[in-house]
């Protein structure tokens, strides 16, 4: 007999082993979609139930399913140039900042930014798109661009820098010819001097980054699948991974209103981690309060 939904107890509990590997929470109305993922992995291991699935996922036996499983059901979309906001701030106001101070002195002439959560790497291209326009403020520096996210395969995908003509229609004909080279089967790819601009690791949110921190992270349209507890955890993982005064750019929809209490919005959907000097001293006591 062909299996069709999982049932209630199922979906509970596929969704509960969802939140506690990736973070992400399943809605409630998503059984259908969740069921019909879950069915290609019963296909490919040849199992024969979903309950017999999930024994072998919290099994000591899953090896590599896991990865094949989060894999299967983590939803990314892709878009370059998604919010045109986001890239205009970088090219107007952070590389500006940056090459300001370094010609001060008061850095080093390196920049690293990291695109967390990067699905198929459009938003890591986007980046190195923009840093490659501004190479005559950047000539001479050390440019690291980061890309991660939990799915392997579309780390892979990113790697390649190849796309279907619809995932890069938004960009103008200039730009295609500029950033592109056509393929088959009406595939776009990468040209070779941007794909060495950026590289792509596997990392879930919810884990420590083993990276040196960056100067700007990237975190767009990702914890709108993340519940409260979730994404403060991400946020508190990231904000480690940023340096006293670099920057947090988020998505419209990310719900961090008051995780960021310390931090300084300085424009539309961007936030400046403090430096030591600019927190409050906790020995300090408010004015008339009684010592």
């Amino acid at each position: 007999m062909q299996i069709q939904l999982l049932s209630p107890r199922e979906f509970e509990q596929f969704r509960g082993f969802i939140y506690r590997e990736s973070g992400i929470r399943i809605a409630d109305g998503k059984v259908s979609l969740l069921s019909n993922r879950i069915r290609r992995r019963l296909k490919a291991c040849e199992v024969a139930s979903f309950r017999e699935y999930f024994r072998l996922l919290t099994s000591s036996k899953a090896g590599e399913e896991l990865q094949y499983f989060l894999d299967a059901v983590t939803t990314n979309e892709t878009f370059f140039f998604r919010t045109p906001a986001h890239f205009q701030w970088l090219t107007s106001s952070l590389v500006p900042e940056m090459s300001a101070a370094a010609r001060s002195g008061q850095r080093d002439p390196s920049l690293r930014i990291w695109s967390a959560a990067c699905a198929s790497g459009a938003e890591a291209w986007s980046i190195a798109f923009c840093l490659d326009a501004c190479r005559f403020q950047l000539r001479d520096w050390s440019i690291s661009i980061l890309g991660t996210d939990i799915n392997e395969t579309e780390i892979c995908a990113a790697r390649k820098g190849k796309y279907p003509a619809r995932v890069i229609e938004s960009l103008t004909d200039a730009q295609k010819r500029r950033y592109f080279a056509p393929v088959d089967n009406d595939m776009w790819q990468i040209r070779p001097r941007y794909r060495q601009m950026a590289e792509f690791a596997l990392h879930n949110l919810m884990q420590p980054l083993n990276q040196p921190p960056f100067d700007c992270i990237f975190l767009c349209n990702v914890l709108i699948y993340f519940d409260a507890q979730s994404r403060q955890t991400v946020i508190d993982q990231l904000t480690r991974s940023l340096l006293p005064g670099g920057y947090l750019v988020t998505g419209p929809s990310e719900g961090v209103y008051g995780m960021l209490d310390s931090f300084q919005k300085v424009a539309p959907m961007v936030y400046r981690k403090p430096v030591a000097s600019e927190l409050p001293d906790p020995g300090d006591t408010c004015q008339g309060c009684k010592p």
